[in-house]
């Protein structure tokens, strides 16, 4: 468990996850759907993606350069747990309490996004998990 934690651990990384997995897959098209999210970060996320063998990049000899990302088999195989976290968010995080503290949304993409727990609010300590139990 602790080794998928760190793979989708991270502030941006399961929204990175979900886009590809619609189909977003140039830099720039990802870079226009996470507002506020910088180029170095976004960078950073996808590099140490591929590293995880969740996704692959490809390059085109092009002017200008086009990139491309996919999925990779594990990564197809993440995205269930994604969608299923987006699920639980829905039913337990966007109702009720958790909904009403003021805390900041994801404008533009709604409920879906905010309900995985990817509020740019609840996202303050990425990469960061309580222990895990032996």
């Amino acid at each position: 468990m602790l080794l998928t934690a760190n793979i989708i651990s991270g502030k941006w990384t399961l929204l990175i996850l979900q886009d590809v997995a619609k189909g977003i897959n140039r830099y720039s098209t990802l870079e226009r759907g996470l507002p506020g999210i910088s180029p170095k970060t976004l960078v950073k996320r996808l590099k140490r993606l591929q590293e995880a063998g969740v996704l692959t990049r490809r390059s085109y000899p092009e002017v200008p350069p086009r990139v491309e990302y996919a999925l990779t088999a594990m990564g197809q195989e993440l995205i269930p747990l994604v969608d299923h976290m987006r699920a639980y968010g829905t039913k337990w995080l966007s109702k009720g309490d958790a909904a009403s503290d003021g805390m900041p949304g994801d404008h533009k993409h709604g409920a879906s996004r905010s309900s995985i727990g990817c509020q740019p609010g609840l996202r303050e300590s990425p990469g960061t998990f309580p222990p895990a139990r032996a």
